[in-house]
């Protein structure tokens, strides 16, 4: 299966997609709720997944592991940002113990951002600091609002389910829904 045009950048989101963030952060908000006699129902986090949001300092767990091959990128010259609705200092906090910083070309954190997810602007900085056209960058979003920012940016718009499952709207708003980033690299690299 092949992408409609050629791929010249691609731009990640952080939570959810590099980083297994968000199960934890339900979770986390659920044990809390519970603490106090209350409840955080999934239905009320689905709506802030992919915003910006305070508790991005207290996500520690990630899942990266054997996930998309940065050396594939490396190998086929494609520029890489990542950009996000947390914090600089939650994505250096996720990455760069393993350093993975280092292997993105451009940050676009919630510190450099007027507008956040739904709002294309995170993904419009990417593709400037990239020095490529929205409509040449592959997209990878795990997230509704990520979707719809991406999308919304002109980006070749992948999604990677993580916690929210495809919509009729993801599937309107996407290329392509992946598997995996695996499947993602398949297609990158038979292109």
């Amino acid at each position: 299966m092949s992408l409609p045009r050629p791929v010249k950048a691609v731009v990640f989101d952080m939570d959810g997609l590099l980083v297994d963030t968000e199960t934890v952060v339900f979770a986390a908000m659920q044990r809390a709720a519970a603490g106090f006699g209350g409840e955080m129902p999934f239905a009320i986090f689905k709506r802030m997944v992919g915003l910006q949001h305070a508790h991005s300092d207290h996500i520690v767990v990630e899942h990266f592991g054997a996930g998309f091959d940065l050396d594939a990128l490396d190998a086929a010259n494609l520029p890489r940002a990542i950009a996000t609705s947390s914090s600089l200092a939650s994505v250096h906090h996720s990455l760069g113990r393993h350093g993975l910083v280092e292997r993105f070309h451009a940050l676009i954190t919630k510190d450099v951002q007027t507008l956040g997810k739904p709002h294309p602007e995170p993904f419009l900085k990417a593709a400037a600091a990239l020095g490529v056209a929205p409509a040449d960058c592959l997209a990878l979003e795990d997230s509704h609002n990520g979707v719809r920012a991406a999308s919304s940016a002109g980006m070749m718009t992948v999604m990677v389910p993580d916690m929210l499952d495809p919509t009729e709207e993801m599937h309107s708003l996407c290329v392509r829904i992946a598997a995996d980033l695996h499947e993602v690299r398949g297609w990158i690299e038979a292109a």
